[in-house]
């Protein structure tokens, strides 16, 4: 199979893969008994990509993609979108994240039956976790809880015309997936802290498994803005309802990202 479908299917499955990593660990205070709190994290995660794609091809069943963040930043149709929004009131808190994602490559072929081509695929994807505080105190604090991650993506392929006629095809679907999410802070003193994030689902309600973890080195710059840098793990395994496509997803990369509190 040419190098270029290889990065087709590894754009399917890597950005599909890309889902919405949680609020960055900030390094949240104590929290006001009694008010609300809000919490907005833009964030950036310089991922490469792992995937092994299974097909319905006799001679290929399976094929293996190694693509790393600056091969896929360059196949970027737009502008691209990765922000989290949490919210909360004493114990009780709402997570909820956004990633919109654009990206095309070129299809290169023979030049005979089809003149080249493009294909483009539009991802849109949002998590929303249920976050219940089981631990705090004035240098630490733990929540965990329910929540679920869902998705959606539209791709359309398109052939030039050779000896025979051009192509265009558009396809779209989407899915969600339960999860169980947990997370830990502590601080370390002098503004700066540690975070641990992970969380877990799937469970064949769209993928068959669906983990990350994620930790942050936090550094709070006053009572309003905190910067994290950290490294996340995203793995992701689905099959097509037919059983002909599968894709085993590795993402690993360096996170950066900033909180804003009011």
């Amino acid at each position: 199979m040419h190098q270029p479908w290889r990065l087709i299917l590894a754009l399917w499955a890597s950005i599909a893969a890309i889902a919405a990593v949680p609020n960055a660990g900030a390094a949240q205070e104590a929290s006001i008994p009694g008010g609300f709190e809000f919490f907005v994290t833009p964030y950036l995660w310089m991922a490469s990509v792992h995937a092994t794609t299974s097909t319905p091809l006799e001679r290929e069943p399976e094929v293996n993609s190694d693509v790393s963040f600056i091969h896929l930043l360059g196949h970027l149709d737009g502008a691209p979108f990765m922000g989290s929004f949490e919210v909360r009131n004493g114990d009780l808190g709402f997570l909820v994240d956004a990633i919109h994602l654009p990206a095309s490559t070129t299809i290169r072929t023979h030049d005979i039956f089809f003149q080249g081509g493009n294909a483009e695929l539009h991802v849109n994807m949002g998590t929303g976790v249920i976050l219940w505080r089981v631990l705090e105190d004035p240098v630490q604090f733990a929540d965990i809880g329910p929540g679920f991650r869902a998705w959606g993506f539209e791709s359309d392929l398109g052939l030039n015309p050779g000896l025979l006629p051009g192509v265009s095809v558009s396809r779209s679907g989407g899915w969600t997936d339960p999860l169980i999410a947990g997370r830990y802070h502590r601080d370390l003193g002098n503004g700066f802290g540690l975070t641990a994030y992970g969380d877990f689902g799937g469970y064949g309600g769209g993928a068959h498994t669906d983990w990350q973890v994620l930790g942050t080195v936090d550094y709070t710059l006053n009572p309003s803005w905190n910067l994290h840098l950290g490294y996340r793990s995203l793995n992701f395994d689905i099959t097509g309802s037919e059983g002909r496509f599968g894709f085993n997803v590795h993402m690993r990369g360096p996170i950066l990202a900033g909180t804003f509190r009011f």
